[in-house]
């Protein structure tokens, strides 16, 4: 689901800005516990990590569409 201008209106871009924030948020503990468990999943950590690159690339893209780049 992409997100354009004119397509949703500010408010759910923020309800969805906040959504991938908070998910953001909860992978960041998920990623902690599990590097800080004795058997800590090499694997799954990576793709915990992939999945939070993913959200914060989302997360800056809905920033730039909720406050776009005004140049005086």
């Amino acid at each position: 689901m992409t997100a354009e201008p004119g397509e949703n209106g500010p408010s759910e871009l923020e309800g969805e800005l906040a959504r991938l924030r908070e998910e953001h948020r909860d992978l960041d503990g998920a990623i902690d516990a599990l590097e800080r468990s004795v058997a800590g999943d090499q694997l799954q950590i990576q793709r915990l990590k992939k999945r939070k690159l993913t959200l914060r690339d989302r997360i800056s893209h809905l920033e730039d569409l909720i406050t776009p780049d005004i140049i005086a």
